[in-house]
């Protein structure tokens, strides 16, 4: 990836992360209609605003499509509960926990762009910082302090993982709480010295698989507002590890398609790889979304599955292949272990006796993550997004209901509504003419880039979709089912959420900077930028009248925010002034706050803006809409992942992951957070050099 990167995005991380993917072909060649195609049958934009719209959209999806949803019944009331579970509506009245909602619980003044090169963790005045842990911090009994130049896989199958990605803290009482995180990849560059032996780039290995996974840890405090602190032999403590052993469920489990000779019952799956984003569930389960697993194996990259997830025949980075055959899809004893990853994967933080899960019935793709919502009549919606260029966006609709959570035994049915239900791919439909939509990035004449939308049925009802594909095939296919749906091709779906104050979906696409190129799709409405590299959030309602309600198989949309430098004419803030906002550039994660606010954490803002990616805040509704302010600054070279807002707390939590990722084991970039010289000895439990770590940071 050298020389193919732009501005500082690290080839480190092109390499390590996502299996160099923008030096390969796009894995999506499929012909779906673009937007000039579309709009030719489609909609004027006085038609998408009436009643009008839908017939015209009748053109493009059929009319079983665009039926709608029967009246929806009261939502069911949630009583409190002994189980903590994270995502419940919290009464208006406030969180007994965390206290009354109001925005004067964070106020601040935006800080201002924090140069690439700097290698500090950035707050606004008033406020601190803190890590709660750290790569390496022991958290399992019998686990020894971290000591980088003495790592084992046994000690870090004991430790905090790396990377850390997704995260929540679940607050049980006001003065203790769960950490769930996940780990994504590796950074072996600075992980470890150049190995003398075979024997020591052995051991490396292993302690690269064990640094991947999820690790639950229990937090404790002396008050509310006050910085939390981990135990490190907590009851509740776990790591999961690429040794973990997960249980497959849905229709796809137990599929030939899934077994392997180490697991002929295709129905046991060890450990989970390229964990991104996620979501906590309202009965207090966390997701998390298997995202770049293609470049943990090497595989013969023939036939038509393997192309479209990217995998190929080549020594992947870590040459995990080496030491366990499974990575090594070649064989035909393995050819099917692909297909065992790429799933959205449920841990229970509250049982440490548990089996995770992979959810077949959600689907295969490059998971960003998935996150629930209760529709009103007691079914449960995820949305997800395929992080791949050129790729789609889903939805999940479950079958079953959910129960009121006033029982275990409710609370147990209810971690079954993920294994079955209706799985859909949008279809994104512009108003404005093609001629308006000419890839800089420029609004058309109405003054807005919008218009309507369709959800695709790929598996309804139990029953395939997709004409040629069992259910089964087109769980275990999923992009190619979505290929043959007509989905709209999009600049890489990351995290997705909604509203939990209007139900608003919120879309963070980070970037494609192959759209428009030679051979690839060019503008859309939905995508408007040619060599898009600052991405933009989208912001969907589903339904065509306005209520946001998740069981619509239609929404409208629009772009609420075209990133990039605000001197820039291709950007756009909602329609808030330009000149008052601050930069922001590829949007990853988003959370909301108790004042229904969006947050929004960056990935590869060096590489656009010259400055450290952040944390920025933009208001949603009235006059502050789009207004974008940057709350916090990462160290040199990392991103800034899993945000969490306690507004009602006065806290912001955010994973940090790969600070100084360019380096090297002999030469640094980062010595964030432990600041040890380099050259000198790191004191018991530090290092002399970076370590991803949970940063929380509050009023002081």
């Amino acid at each position: 990836m050298v020389g193919m990167t732009r501005g500082k995005r690290s080839p480190v991380t092109c390499h390590l992360k996502c299996a160099d993917a923008c030096s390969h072909p796009v894995p999506n060649v499929s012909s779906n209609e673009t937007f000039r195609d579309i709009a030719a049958a489609a909609l004027s934009r006085r038609a998408a605003l009436g009643v009008a719209g839908a017939g015209a959209l009748t053109l493009v999806a059929g009319p079983s499509l665009l039926a709608g949803t029967a009246a929806a019944a009261p939502a069911p009331a949630v009583p409190e509960i002994p189980i903590p579970a994270g995502g419940l509506a919290i009464p208006e009245g406030g969180d007994p926990i965390l206290g009354k909602a109001t925005d004067r619980n964070l106020p601040f003044t935006a800080i201002g762009p924090v140069a690439a090169d700097q290698d500090t963790f950035t707050v606004p005045k008033g406020y601190k910082s803190q890590p709660i842990i750290r790569w390496g911090d022991p958290i399992l009994p019998g686990a020894p302090a971290f000591d980088g130049t003495k790592q084992t896989a046994a000690a870090q199958a004991c430790q905090f993982g790396y990377n850390n990605d997704y995260l929540d803290i679940i607050p049980i009482t006001s003065t203790s709480a769960l950490l769930v995180c996940n780990h994504e990849y590796t950074n072996e560059n600075i992980m470890f010295p150049v190995a003398a032996t075979p024997a020591e780039a052995d051991e490396q290995k292993r302690i690269g698989m064990n640094a991947h996974g999820f690790s639950v840890v229990e937090l404790t405090r002396t008050g509310p507002g006050k910085p939390w602190t981990y135990k490190p032999t907590g009851k509740l403590n776990r790591r999961f590890i690429t040794s973990t052993p997960f249980a497959v469920t849905g229709p796809a489990a137990g599929s030939d398609m899934l077994k392997t000779a180490a697991d002929p019952t295709g129905k046991k799956v060890l450990g989970t790889l390229g964990n991104c984003a996620g979501g906590t569930t309202p009965w207090g389960t966390v997701l998390s979304g298997e995202e770049n697993f293609n470049g943990y194996f090497r595989a013969a990259g023939t036939t038509d599955s393997e192309k479209r997830y990217g995998l190929t025949d080549r020594a992947t980075s870590r040459n995990w292949e080496s030491l366990e055959p499974r990575f090594d899809a070649r064989s035909a004893d393995y050819a099917n272990e692909p297909n065992r990853y790429g799933w959205i994967v449920e841990i229970d933080p509250f049982d440490p006796t548990s089996t995770p899960r992979k959810h077949t019935a959600m689907g295969r793709l490059k998971h960003e993550g998935a996150n629930v919502q209760v529709a009103p009549d007691g079914r449960v919606v995820a949305y997800m997004g395929d992080d791949e260029r050129f790729d789609y966006l889903y939805k999940f609709v479950s079958k079953n209901k959910m129960r009121p959570l006033t029982s275990l035994a409710n609370r147990k049915h209810n971690m079954t509504l993920l294994t079955e239900g209706d799985l859909y791919v949008a279809r994104f439909i512009g108003d404005s003419p093609a001629a308006q939509i000419d890839g800089t990035g420029t609004l058309p004449a109405d003054g807005v880039f919008d218009g309507l939308g369709v959800w695709l049925p790929l598996v309804l009802a139990g029953t395939s979709q997709i004409p040629g594909m069992t259910v089964p095939e087109v769980l275990v296919h999923t992009r190619l089912a979505a290929d043959k749906a007509g989905a709209t091709k999009m600049d890489r779906c990351e995290d997705v959420q909604s509203s939990p104050k209007t139900g608003k979906v919120y879309v963070a696409c980070t970037n494609n900077t192959d759209r428009g190129k030679v051979d690839k799709e060019g503008p859309t409405e939905v995508n408007p930028r040619n060599a898009n590299r600052d991405g933009h959030i989208v912001e969907l309602t589903e339904g065509l009248t306005g209520d946001a309600d998740p069981l619509a198989t239609t929404f409208r949309w629009n772009l609420l925010l075209v990133c990039g430098d605000p001197a820039e004419p291709h950007t756009y803030f909602g329609g808030y002034p330009k000149d008052k906002v601050s930069p922001i550039s590829c949007p990853d994660n988003v959370a909301f706050d108790s004042d229904g606010n969006l947050w929004i954490s960056t990935d590869g803002a060096p590489s656009t803006l010259n400055q450290n990616d952040g944390l920025f805040k933009v208001p949603l509704v009235g006059k502050e809409r789009g207004r974008v302010q940057q709350f916090l600054a990462v160290p040199t070279e990392a991103e800034t992942c899993g945000p969490v807002i306690h507004d009602r707390d006065g806290s912001v939590f955010v994973a940090v992951q790969h600070p100084g990722e360019d380096g090297s084991f002999a030469e640094q970039h980062s010595f964030w957070p432990d600041f040890v010289p380099a050259g000198t000895v790191a004191p018991k439990g530090q290092f002399a050099g970076p370590r991803p770590s949970v940063v929380q940071v509050y009023r002081g």
